[in-house]
């Protein structure tokens, strides 16, 4: 027969494992406490560039390395893993699994959703270039719309799927949507489609997107931005990186930038050369109008010497065209660029025999 004392020994020590159970459980039913987040990363863009892809496993590692540093147990993609949805040569295979790899060890859970980049077709999830990520240990892949607690996990909508988003009750919602208002790039702002639209989020509190590569926020709306600049739409605006949503505590979401990515410039040759300018930076690509007076060997020895000495990419000298003076009042200032004109012109067709957004998708990735 137990004495008292060990009867009350052997209740302390049940309660104490009930509770430690029920804790657990609520651990492994919460899809994140401390996350942390990118998004477009694109890899095998640029013709399946080597040098991009190796960019990719850079900030892959960078990414890594922040998130353990800031305690996140979770990590999570945004769609737009690969760039070239009808062709991946083995070289950016290679560096995508080596990347999934590291991910996949580096956090309890990796979730990841597809881009409109990673599928096949556009209007449907059939085929997709990342759907061998769910053979990777750690790797979460997620290929249809999933709500766990109040979180909830989007991969790019087709057809009439984006009429669901206003019934979702997650307080936190994560995906790849194209709404307009928002900026495509630095200068094309995306037009109204008629289809999904901001006032559709009624029920969230926080909504993270991929897709768009410019960081913006609009009310509770954010658009991550591309994981580093790409291009030179990206030009001048090196505000890219990652995104840290503590929600355990709470908090406000948090952007790290890495300042280490590739960086592109448009300049004239009198800024370049000016060292109070101070523009040339490591892995950086110029595209420098020349506003003096030199020659064609002078401009190649510049050109030569920059790339050499400060180790950036690409120098592209651009001549800067003569033009004659005439007297107008035409105000220069009110012309608009290629994007733009195509943008708009675009938008104002009115037929019903084409696709606007579809046309625009294809504009843009040309």
């Amino acid at each position: 027969m137990l004495r008292s004392n060990e009867k009350k020994k052997i209740k302390v020590d049940f309660n104490f494992k009930r509770s430690y159970t029920i804790n657990k459980l609520i651990e492994d039913y919460t899809l994140f406490k401390k996350a942390a987040v990118f998004t477009d990363i694109h890899f095998g863009l640029k013709g399946n560039s080597r040098v991009h892809n190796e960019d990719c496993e850079e900030f892959v590692d960078w990414f890594i390395e922040q998130a353990k540093a800031n305690g996140c147990e979770t990590g999570i993609f945004c769609g737009d893993w690969h760039h070239n949805r009808n062709s991946l040569n083995l070289t950016t295979m290679d560096a995508t699994i080596r990347s999934l790899e590291k991910l996949g060890k580096a956090f309890d859970k990796f979730y990841m959703f597809v881009g409109n980049h990673d599928l096949y077709y556009k209007d449907k999830r059939d085929v997709s270039s990342t759907i061998f990520g769910k053979h990777i240990e750690g790797i979460t892949f997620v290929d249809e719309m999933y709500e766990e607690e109040d979180v909830c996990l989007v991969p790019w909508l087709v057809g009439d799927e984006w009429k669901k988003i206003e019934k979702v009750k997650a307080k936190y919602m994560f995906g790849h949507f194209e709404l307009p208002s928002f900026y495509m790039n630095a200068m094309v702002q995306m037009p109204d489609h008629g289809d999904l639209r901001p006032s559709h989020f009624a029920n969230q509190e926080y909504v993270f997107s991929g897709h768009f590569h410019k960081r913006q926020v609009q009310g509770k709306i954010h658009y991550i931005g591309n994981a580093f600049p790409h291009n030179y739409a990206d030009a001048w605006d090196d505000e890219r990186g990652m995104m840290i949503l503590d929600r355990e505590n709470n908090k406000e979401p948090e952007y790290i930038n890495w300042w280490n990515c590739p960086k592109y410039r448009t300049t004239s040759l009198s800024k370049l050369l000016d060292p109070n300018a101070d523009i040339i930076k490591p892995k950086m690509y110029l595209r420098v109008t020349i506003d003096v007076p030199i020659s064609y060997e002078e401009a190649q020895f510049i050109k030569e010497t920059y790339i050499s000495q400060h180790n950036c990419r690409e120098i592209t000298l651009i001549p800067q065209k003569q033009i004659e003076e005439i007297t107008t009042d035409l105000d220069i200032s009110t012309f608009e660029s290629v994007d733009e004109i195509v943008s708009k012109e675009i938008t104002a067709i009115d037929s019903e025999n084409f696709n606007k957004k579809m046309l625009l998708d294809i504009y843009n990735e040309l």
